[in-house]
C-alpha cells in the first residue's frame, strides 16, 4: 500500500546489490511511495547486471561508483542533481564489507590493511558522502539522510567480527557529522539498527543463521526483515520524521533491549537434559 509519503521527493540509493538487499527494497518502496530516486553501486556490482534490471524496473539511472573515492561521489551527487532536477530529499547508505572476514580471519588474528580497508568501506565512506553532499549544497533543507548498522557497534556478537569496528565508527560519524549538518542546513542524520538480515553480505558473516535464530528468540516481536526496514527507512526520509536526528534507530523487535527471553531460557535449559540426572537435576561436569 502506498501513503504517497515520498510524493515530489527526489533521492539516492547507495547499495543496492540484488533482490536481498535492503537497498533494493529501500529503491522500490521510495518510488512506490512517489519518489524519483537514482541508484548507485560500484562498477564491478553494476556490470554484474542486477542493478540494471532493478534501474529499468523503476525507471531511473544507475551512476556507477566507488564510495571510498571522493571523485566517485561527486560525480554521483553532480549527475544525480541534473537527472532529478536538484537537490535531493534523501540518502540512503547502505554498504558494507569486511576482507577480513571474507578471509576467515579471526577478531584476534586480523590483518590490518585489511582492517583499514573494512573501516573505509564500512564507515568513512559515510563520511566522505556526507562531506560531499554538503560541501556541494546537494541535500535539501530538512532532507534525511540515513546509513544502515547494527547492535554490534554496541555489544559483542561472535563472529561480527571487524565490522563490529566498523559500525561503531558509522554510528559516530552519524552523530558528529548531523550536529554540523542539522545546525547549518537542517539536514537529518541518521543510523537504523537493523536485526540480523541474510542479505549477500551477511551471508559472509561466521554463523549467521545462528545468529538470526538467537535473535529471533530473543527479541519479543521477532527479527525485523528486510521488506519491513524499507519501511521504516521510508518514514525516515518522510517529512513525519523532520526532527529526528544523531541517532541510533533499533528495529529490531525488540532485541537490543533485551536480557533473556522466554523462548530463548527454554532452548538454553533444552541443551542441558542430555546432563541430567534420573532426578531431572543437572550435572555440571
Amino acid at each position: 500500500m502506498s501513503y504517497n509519503l515520498l510524493k515530489g521527493k527526489r533521492g539516492i540509493i547507495f547499495g543496492a546489490l540484488n533482490e536481498q538487499s535492503i537497498a533494493w527494497k529501500v529503491a522500490v518502496r521510495a518510488v512506490e511511495e512517489g519518489a524519483t530516486i537514482t541508484l548507485s553501486n560500484t562498477p564491478v556490482a553494476v556490470r554484474m547486471g542486477e542493478v540494471s534490471a532493478l534501474a529499468e524496473q523503476l525507471n531511473c539511472e544507475v551512476i556507477p561508483a566507488d564510495a571510498t573515492s571522493v571523485e566517485d561521489l561527486e560525480e554521483v551527487f553532480r549527475r544525480s542533481m541534473a537527472i532529478l532536477g536538484g537537490p535531493v530529499d534523501f540518502v540512503l547508505h547502505s554498504i558494507g564489507m569486511s576482507p577480513n572476514v571474507r578471509k576467515k580471519r579471526t577478531y584476534d588474528d586480523l590483518d590490518y590493511d585489511l582492517l583499514a580497508k573494512t573501516i573505509d568501506i564500512s564507515a568513512i565512506s559515510f563520511h566522505k558522502m556526507l562531506q560531499v553532499a554538503k560541501k556541494m549544497n546537494a541535500v535539501a533543507e530538512y532532507g534525511s539522510i540515513i546509513a544502515l548498522t547494527y547492535v554490534a557497534a554496541q555489544r559483542t556478537l561472535f563472529g561480527y567480527n571487524d565490522m563490529a569496528d566498523a559500525k561503531a565508527m558509522l554510528e559516530s560519524i552519524a552523530r558528529s557529522f548531523g550536529y554540523i549538518y542539522g545546525r547549518e542546513h537542517n539536514v537529518r542524520v541518521n543510523t537504523i539498527s537493523q536485526s540480523p538480515t541474510m542479505t549477500t553480505a551477511g551471508s559472509g558473516i561466521k554463523g549467521m543463521d545462528k545468529l538470526i535464530d538467537f535473535s529471533d528468540r530473543m527479541s519479543p516481536l521477532g527479527n525485523a526483515d528486510a521488506d519491513e526496514c524499507a519501511d521504516y527507512c521510508i518514514t525516515m526520509f518522510s517529512d513525519l520524521t523532520r526532527k529526528v536526528t544523531m541517532q541510533t534507530l533499533f528495529h529490531d523487535g525488540g532485541f537490543s533491549s533485551m536480557g533473556m527471553s522466554l523462548r530463548a531460557m527454554d532452548q538454553y535449559e533444552k541443551s542441558f537434559d542430555q546432563y541430567r540426572d534420573d532426578k531431572g537435576n543437572i550435572i555440571y561436569g
